[in-house]
């Protein structure tokens, strides 16, 4: 038996940010862009610079201060509740969020951060977050296909 694939340090620490990012969006009832942008720029490179130590903390502590900090308020869009079939997981979401994020960086360049802001402030944000779709359970090749068209591809 092979031994599992270990992720380089970096695409896991963006997806524990993807996670995050997702994680304060359910709770506040936010839309993943909106959330993006209240953390601002700075405020994601620092948790994606120390995802290693808050990785250890407790999700909800983490989500909590980050709300409070920056003035998150509760919004009025509910995915969740809006799903007429099985919700993806935030962690689910994290790991499609990063996997179109590191493609789009390895064949575009860019860093991780400006990329992330981009993504989630895209079209195609609004496209994975409608849970009553099939968008999110496409390859992260049809996703970076369609980042790349603009719109999804048939």
């Amino acid at each position: 038996m092979n031994p599992p694939i270990e992720e380089p340090r970096e695409e896991n620490d963006l997806f524990y940010l993807c996670s995050l990012i997702d994680y304060i969006a359910r709770k506040t009832k936010n839309r993943r862009r909106d959330v993006v942008n209240r953390m601002g720029k700075e405020t994601l490179a620092h948790y994606y610079e120390f995802a290693d130590v808050y990785h250890c903390e407790n999700l909800d502590k983490i989500r909590d201060e980050i709300i409070e900090k920056r003035a998150i308020p509760t919004g009025d869009f509910d995915n969740v509740a809006d799903c007429e079939y099985r919700v993806p997981t935030h962690w689910e979401m994290g790991k499609v969020y990063k996997k179109l994020i590191v493609m789009i960086c390895k064949n575009e360049g860019g860093d991780f951060i400006d990329t992330l802001i981009k993504v989630y402030n895209s079209w195609i944000s609004e496209k994975l977050d409608d849970y009553n779709t099939d968008m999110f359970y496409q390859t992260t090749q049809y996703h970076y296909v369609s980042w790349q068209e603009g719109c999804c591809v048939v």
